[in-house]
């Protein structure tokens, strides 16, 4: 793409070394902005660092687990010790726990705070550096928190992971009256199925003598009958970023290749 829309910006990419972190990051970079990722895993971090570098960009890999507020602070620091500012932010690191499929009552106290910890306060700690930076700025910017369709209508089996997802939207719809009128713009990517080494892994899980088998299985359910390409989730965030969005805060955007639109 020749147009650079982001030239001289500096986003930021939570859970940037796989997936649709990874894929969003990459046209971050394309489009001629400075980029941030996060995540926990180094060696994947660094490669994609890599990635964007040998794109031209300007680009940092920074070790975080999100969910803790010390590590956000240090993220956010060294964010702007090396770029001086922050214009775009997304909030995209998450967790599914691969290996539990249960009823809601079955699940412990232990793995509730997990999933709340890694998908819900994760996005909040890091909203709440990432706001008060903007302000300091004196206001404007664009924050895109990932959600869920399993966060819309719920998802039997794995209740938590679709409590945690649900409080993002809620979290997102809040913060973005809160701060619209310093100009920082606040939405959701309410995501479908793509194919991320997440969803592969729970294709594994469901149906671990082939996986595959499962993955044609959920494609027909979808309306345009594929999964997603993380490309087209990474589309959908920087358009949220962008100025074509100016007048879009607070909103939902769903991106499921018409999944949920039975229901909806």
């Amino acid at each position: 793409m020749s147009e650079r829309r982001f030239a001289g910006t500096v986003a930021l990419i939570t859970g940037g070394s796989s997936g649709i972190g990874r894929a969003t990051a990459l046209s971050f970079a394309r489009e001629g902005a400075k980029v941030v990722i996060a995540s926990r895993g180094a060696e994947q971090g660094e490669a994609v660092r890599h990635e964007l570098e040998a794109l031209g960009a300007e680009a940092e890999f920074i070790p975080t687990d999100v969910s803790q507020s010390s590590q956000v602070e240090l993220l956010m620091g060294r964010t702007i010790a090396r770029f001086g500012r922050l214009d775009y932010a997304f909030n995209n690191a998450a967790a599914i726990d691969i290996g539990v499929f249960k009823p809601s009552a079955d699940f412990s106290e232990e793995e509730f705070d997990k999933h709340i910890a890694s998908n819900l306060k994760s996005v909040w700690l890091c909203m709440k550096h990432e706001i008060s930076q903007m302000l300091h700025q004196g206001g404007g910017g664009a924050i895109v928190n990932t959600s869920s369709v399993n966060g819309l209508g719920g998802v039997p089996q794995n209740a938590l992971y679709a409590a945690s997802k649900a409080g993002v939207l809620g979290l997102t719809k809040s913060a973005a009256q809160e701060y619209a009128k310093q100009g920082i713009r606040i939405n959701a990517l309410v995501a479908g199925g793509f194919d991320t080494p997440m969803l592969n892994g729970v294709f594994a899980r469901v149906s671990p003598e082939d996986p595959r088998a499962a993955k044609t299985g959920f494609a027909q359910l979808v309306p345009l009958g594929r999964i997603g390409r993380p490309e087209e989730a990474a589309d959908a965030v920087l358009w949220l970023c962008s100025s074509a969005s100016s007048y879009v805060t607070g909103h939902s955007l769903i991106v499921d290749g018409g999944m949920t639109a039975p229901f909806r």
